[in-house]
């Protein structure tokens, strides 16, 4: 049997209307809150305090120097410390690092100083050999990136060429210098052909290696369109084999950089090689040695630029 209770309508509405302000109570809190805000403007809600407060000062960040900073300071500290030990074992044979950055600071004061064709400052003599580097690393360019294109676009040519660049490729730079010597009659030419032939290879292989990893569904897709050649080179090959190119590009810079050197040691004329020759003729061991930080220092500045070219037109991180 179910029974229900029934309550009088009477004793119902107290009830409900006792209900009614307890939620009209809990609902009113923030608006009286709101409303106290706004008619109060000089008491700030805990929101706006919060978002007016100003932030605690970040401590300070000594990761740059723990990571950054000190390893380069301690491999120079090392290398001064070792430099001095060589200096005091071989009894002054070598000069100290005191006497060199003396010698440095002097050579420095005046770098652009001309007295003669065989006795001209040191900033001539680096102008003179990027000069030559630049001209024959600009050839190579010019002819070995468009032959490493069409090494890596066509097998056939790929076949024939794979060969003798296997075959030239190792050959020391020195030995091309006398080529050169034979048949331009003149030592500039001859340095600038050395770092033409020596600087050539990297592009050529990086180039060619970067248009045969083009991913095939490309060359398909220029086929279902109908593409002509340019535009396969153009918009497809192109950025997709720039950063090998730059790679190359990169690697060959390097290689000039170490060929003229030499190049200019055996040639003569006004260059970093022959001045570095010349100080030995008269026995000036500290200008060797400057000398042997300054195509340090610019070879250094040459691959910097290049990474950040790289970087730019690459669109990811490149690592030494």
């Amino acid at each position: 049997m179910v029974s229900a209770v029934f309550h009088s309508p009477l004793e119902a509405a107290p009830a409900a209307r006792g209900g009614d302000k307890t939620r009209a109570r809990e609902a009113g809190a923030p608006l009286a809150t709101a409303h106290n805000d706004m008619t109060n403007p000089t008491t700030a809600s805990p929101a706006v305090q919060a978002a007016t407060t100003p932030a605690a000062r970040a401590p300070w960040d000594l990761s740059f120097i723990w990571l950054s900073l000190l390893p380069p300071l301690l491999g120079l500290g090392l290398l001064a410390l070792v430099w001095e030990l060589v200096f005091m074992g071989t009894g002054g044979s070598i000069p100290s690092p005191k006497d060199t950055f003396l010698q440095a600071v002097q050579i420095f004061s005046d770098p652009f100083y001309s007295k003669g064709p065989n006795d001209q400052g040191v900033g001539w003599n680096v102008l003179s050999s990027l000069k030559r580097v630049a001209m024959g690393f600009g050839l190579a360019a010019v002819v070995g990136i468009p032959v490493g294109f069409l090494i890596g676009r066509f097998s056939f040519l790929s076949r024939m060429f794979n060969p003798l660049i296997s075959l030239l490729r190792p050959v020391s730079p020195l030995a091309w210098l006398p080529i050169g010597l034979l048949v331009f009659k003149g030592a500039n030419p001859a340095a600038i052909w050395t770092i033409f032939i020596c600087s050539i290879w990297p592009m050529i292989i990086n180039t060619a290696v970067g248009v045969q990893r083009v991913p095939q569904d490309y060359m398909n897709v220029a086929r279902v369109l109908n593409l002509s050649e340019w535009k396969i080179v153009t918009k497809i090959l192109f950025p997709a084999v720039l950063p090998y190119m730059l790679t190359g590009v990169r690697l060959a810079v390097g290689t000039a950089w170490l060929v003229i050197v030499a190049a200019e040691m055996l040639t003569g004329g006004v260059g970093i090689g022959f001045w570095v020759w010349d100080e030995w003729n008269n026995l000036n061991v500290k200008n060797i040695i400057i000398a042997i930080f300054v195509i340090g220092i610019v070879g250094l500045l040459l691959e910097f630029a290049l990474i950040k070219l790289a970087t730019a037109f690459t669109f990811e991180e490149v690592k030494n």
